[in-house]
């Protein structure tokens, strides 16, 4: 067990409530159950959690620039294991060896201390990817990071053996569940506020089978994307980057209200002359989609939307002033008509605002019956204070797309959920199970976590089965589940 250093972090909302630094690394067996986990939930929840291993260089620092920290959820026969460790990225080693932080502003290495200049400033924060039976920690501002999934030991960043060019390394591939191919990109592939995107494949053995590239209409960050059957899908919204305001000490990001977004599509085999573009309403955001699938000539993109960027920073940075409880938009559906010409698709309202969805690995790309996601219920009382944009979700989700329906699954006052991870089940007529952190507020600044495991077709219900935890948790922002079958896999290829 390592404790982080002793100093006094700001006190705003990227450092104190669910956001309070804890760093430390450490591990357990055999966690209390309360209840039965059932025994088809066999194998790993990853979760990627930021937390800052040193006290910003900057007060106004974020919680997206906290150190990565790569954690896992063991499950096997009932039983519980945990184990987190911090990714070592470069950035962290350097770090570490200084005992102070090097590097400065998020995403700004104008702002760095000289002695980093030229290192690699990525965290591998945000999701941990599972493909070709390795372990990434990826972060969109660099390359991902291989983790040993047994010992959570780093490895090294993961270039496909130098045959990716690009830079960066998005933090949403989507694998497609028939052919095990993973679709992924960087943007800002070539250097800082590049408009240039390095669009990739590889292979269900995690070879690199493609590289194109292309540009996008202005430098935004693109933080998902989707396939289909045959298209790759690239949301543009209008949260820019700026050379000058790097070089002069500003924010990477600022939201331009007034500028119009865009959706790119093309052959998900083909090449960048065949990308079509379609232009949307201006101001609008969304960093997370749920899925997108083709009808007959139709393709239907289900995301989570938004009327703003959902970052109070990000806003901040384009002069806009508008209070977190005023953002509006949800659940949306946009319909493109690839047998008609023009730049206009079709907008429906599927469900409430919210984000973090989550799909079952077997629809991606596909007709989908149901998907969930997180929001906030104004009845569960004030949200807590933590996550990536500063409130806590307090609600779940279970939407039908086709039908309408929505079922919730609502928590007691006081408590705030993290996206979950779905298992699937082997029975047929059943869907599944999700698995999520949970957190309570027992005392002013004290914060209780469970993991939580509830029937994905009947999230009303509440948890199968809770697993209290003995130390503070840091709020993660997105997580995955690997069977130990595919661990095994994994283990016998790597020995072959």
């Amino acid at each position: 067990m390592r404790s982080k250093a002793v100093g006094r972090f700001p006190d705003t909302i990227h450092f104190t409530g669910l956001n309070t630094p804890v760093g430390i690394e450490w591990s357990a067996r055999n966690l209390d159950v309360i209840g039965e986990i059932p025994a088809e939930i066999d194998g790993a929840f990853f979760r990627a959690v930021p937390d800052p291993a040193h006290m910003p260089m900057f007060a106004d620092d974020i919680v997206l620039s906290g150190d990565g920290m790569v954690a896992k959820f063991t499950i096997q026969d009932g039983k519980v294991d945990y184990a987190i460790r911090y990714v070592e990225t470069e950035r962290y080693t350097l770090e570490k060896e200084a005992r102070r932080a090097l590097f400065g502003r998020y995403r700004n290495p104008f702002t760095d201390d000289p002695a980093v200049a030229g290192r690699d400033r990525t965290v591998a924060n945000t999701t941990p990817v599972w493909h070709g039976g390795r372990l990434f920690m990826t972060k969109e501002d660099g390359l991902g990071y291989e983790v040993d999934p047994d010992t959570l030991e780093t490895i090294g960043r993961w270039d496909y053996h130098g045959a990716f060019t690009s830079q960066t390394f998005t933090a949403h591939p989507r694998v497609d569940p028939q052919t095990g191919e993973m679709f992924f990109f960087g943007y800002e592939a070539d250097g800082l506020c590049s408009t240039k995107i390095a669009y990739a494949i590889a292979d269900r053995d995690g070879n690199l089978t493609s590289e194109i590239w292309f540009d996008q209409p202005y430098c935004s960050t693109i933080h998902d994307f989707a396939i289909t059957e045959n298209y790759a899908i690239f949301p543009i919204f209008p949260t820019t980057a700026d050379l000058d305001r790097l070089k002069a000490g500003g924010a990477h990001w600022a939201h331009q209200q007034d500028l119009e977004s865009w959706v790119g599509i093309m052959p998900r085999y083909g090449k960048a002359e065949e990308m079509r573009w379609f232009r949307g309403r201006p101001g609008i955001s969304a960093f997370h989609l749920v899925n997108a699938y083709e009808e007959g000539g139709l393709i239907h993109l289900d995301l989570c939307l938004s009327d703003t960027n959902a970052f109070g920073f990000m806003r901040e940075a384009g002069g806009i002033q508008r209070d977190q409880r005023d953002v509006q938009g949800g659940l949306t559906r946009w319909t493109f008509d690839m047998a008609k010409a023009g730049e206009s698709y079709e907008e429906r309202l599927l469900g409430p605002l919210g984000d973090m969805p989550r799909l079952r690995d077997a629809d991606q790309g596909q007709p989908y019956r149901a998907a969930w996601y997180l929001s906030i219920n104004p009845q569960g009382g004030p949200p807590l204070p933590g996550g990536p944009v500063g409130v806590a979700f307090n609600m779940m989700l279970r939407i039908e797309p086709g039908n309408g329906r929505i079922d919730v699954m609502g928590l007691e006052p006081g408590m705030a959920i993290n996206e979950p991870v779905h298992v699937p089940s082997a029975q047929p007529d059943h869907e599944g199970w999700l698995l999520m952190l949970v957190d309570r507020q027992a005392g002013e600044a004290d914060f209780r976590s469970e993991l939580w495991v509830v029937d994905a077709g009947a999230i009303a219900a509440g948890p199968v089965a809770r697993v209290p935890m003995p130390l503070p948790m840091r709020a993660q922002v997105h997580g995955a589940w690997v069977s130990s079958a595919q661990l095994a896999a994994a283990k016998v290829r790597q020995r072959a």
